[in-house]
């Protein structure tokens, strides 16, 4: 790989995950995955192998199916946890481990309650063994941001030593500002003796709302991976943004001078994928991937643009996928042209079960919306596997009233452990009476922490994407449900959020290894 190339590391499947209510089940983790590869990112950090059960399946789901990028796994500086990151790894066709400890006083006074040299001790033994299991490891120093640079420079050297082929320096929590982090960055490059052994990378927060300057200034200044997540989702404030720090470099490569190799025409696809999954919407003026992004309402700015585009607009808006969704099938298609459209999303079917679901819902959804669109199909699949037999809770019927002068009222037949059960309930709302006919059955004591309604595409007969998020007891999740009628996508997500709280989600939290 040339110098000049920066390697783009995307940890929206563990990272992002940590966001509250971004949780992901196996299967949407691997649609993520398989467009990210569509994408051409490099590597792909696809969770926390010792997290949970499901966090190992996950990973090793991943392993096993993407071929063109490298599959990571975190890993604390454990021997068990990255014994568990090796075996979900095994399969893959380039797999790397990813392990970290914590390297600022706050954190080794506070945190692990280890001395420095206790804390390079691990460091060193968690590489070495990561070595032996695996040829690509990755060392991270958790809030280098605020760590001694002296320190820094003793435990990169060791990590190094001990076999480690990347060094990460992450800001954890968001507090560098950007000439002082790209200092570090050089000052570690310049001073660490066998610093040209690695490559040096940046995981960036955005608690001040400069990821993804702080990582550019790290670029500039040595760095050659970005550690980054579509949309910038991630816990607190977020990541440094994937889709800015790449346009970034492609449109700046005149003062940046370093390239990537991005696809950026998946750019938006894959936005909009990573939002309609986790339930968390794009804001209309998010840079390259908001709705108004390429949107001119001013009549200067019209007029310039139409006149000559980079008047004011330094990108094109197809360059980053905005107008990839094409229309490609109606309710004459047939099921193998639904099959081969599904397999250039980069949907699988599990097997011809699946396949027959989706293309029935398919054909039902073409007679409702004549003009059937990419976002339509990956809502179609989300929908389909948000329909599990095996799951408590199965919406079989809907009818709701709603009339100026009069309460609104639900009717809902729903199967509870297959058993049918109707209920009715009035409330402020058709929606609000469909929750509350939901929750006489359920009694989930669960809190509605959110409610959200987009349109996946243009026009009245749009599908109604709506995203529930539900908290209990400290967990939260997050359901959704498609439909051409927002009042019955509004009973599925509702039903599929109250099912994600029945399974068992249960993780390990990283930082202290305690559930």
């Amino acid at each position: 790989m040339s110098n000049e190339q920066v390697i783009i590391f995307d940890t929206t499947l563990r990272d992002g995950e940590q966001s509250p209510g971004a949780s992901m089940t196996k299967d949407e983790k691997l649609r993520i995955a398989k467009s990210l590869e569509m994408l051409k990112v490099d590597v792909i950090e696809a969770g926390f192998a010792m997290a949970s059960p499901g966090d190992f399946d996950a990973v090793k789901s991943i392993a096993e199916t993407i071929r063109d990028s490298t599959v990571c796994s975190l890993s604390r500086a454990l021997e068990k946890d990255i014994d568990r990151a090796a075996e979900a790894l095994k399969n893959a066709e380039r797999g790397r481990i990813h392990t970290f400890i914590a390297t600022s006083p706050i954190h080794m006074q506070h945190k692990l309650c280890m001395k420095p040299g206790d804390v390079v001790e691990q460091a060193v033994f968690a590489v070495r063994h990561a070595r032996n299991l695996i040829d690509d490891v990755e060392f991270s120093c958790e809030d280098a941001g605020r760590s001694d640079l002296d320190f820094l420079c003793r435990i990169i050297e060791a990590a190094i030593d001990a076999g480690a082929s990347t060094i990460n320096i992450p800001d954890t929590v968001g507090y560098a500002v950007p000439h002082q982090f790209g200092n570090t960055i050089a000052q570690l490059i310049e001073r660490i003796p066998n610093a040209d052994k690695a490559v040096f990378s940046v995981h960036c927060h955005n608690d001040l709302g400069l990821a993804v300057a702080n990582s550019l200034s790290a670029v500039v200044n040595g760095a050659r991976q970005v550690e980054c997540t579509i949309n910038g989702l991630g816990e607190r404030a977020g990541n440094a943004s994937l889709e800015e720090i790449v346009m970034a470099i492609k449109t700046r490569k005149d003062e940046l001078n370093v390239t990537t190799g991005i696809n950026t025409a998946q750019i938006v696809p894959a936005s909009r994928l990573v939002s309609g999954i986790t339930g968390f919407p794009v804001q209309p003026n998010k840079a390259i991937v908001g709705a108004n992004a390429f949107a001119h309402e001013s009549g200067i700015h019209q007029d310039g643009v139409l006149k000559h585009r980079e008047t004011y607009e330094i990108m094109k808006a197809e360059d980053v996928g905005w107008n990839t969704n094409r229309l490609t099938l109606g309710k004459l298609s047939g099921r193998n042209a639904f099959k081969t459209r599904m397999s250039e999303l980069g949907i699988t079917f599990a097997d011809q079960e699946e396949l027959n679901e989706a293309f029935s819902r398919f054909k039902v959804l073409a007679d409702k919306k004549s003009d059937i669109f990419d976002d339509d199909l990956q809502a179609l699949m989300s929908d389909v596997r948000n329909t599990n037999p095996a799951e408590k809770y199965q919406l079989v019927d809907l009818q709701a009233y709603s009339k100026i002068g009069a309460m609104p009222e639900a009717k809902l037949t729903i199967n509870v452990d297959g058993e049918a059960t109707e209920v009715r309930s009035q409330g402020d709302g058709p929606v609000d009476a469909i929750f509350k006919a939901i929750e006489t059955i359920a009694n989930s004591r669960a809190r509605l922490a959110l409610y959200n309604v987009s349109a996946i595409t243009s026009g009245t007969d749009s599908q109604g994407d709506v995203s529930v998020r539900l908290e209990r007891e400290g967990r939260i999740v997050n359901g959704s449900g498609a439909d051409t009628d927002i009042v019955i996508a509004s009973a599925k997500a509702y039903i599929n959020a109250l099912n994600l709280l029945e399974s068992d989600h249960t993780k390990t939290n990283p930082q202290t290894g305690k559930v």
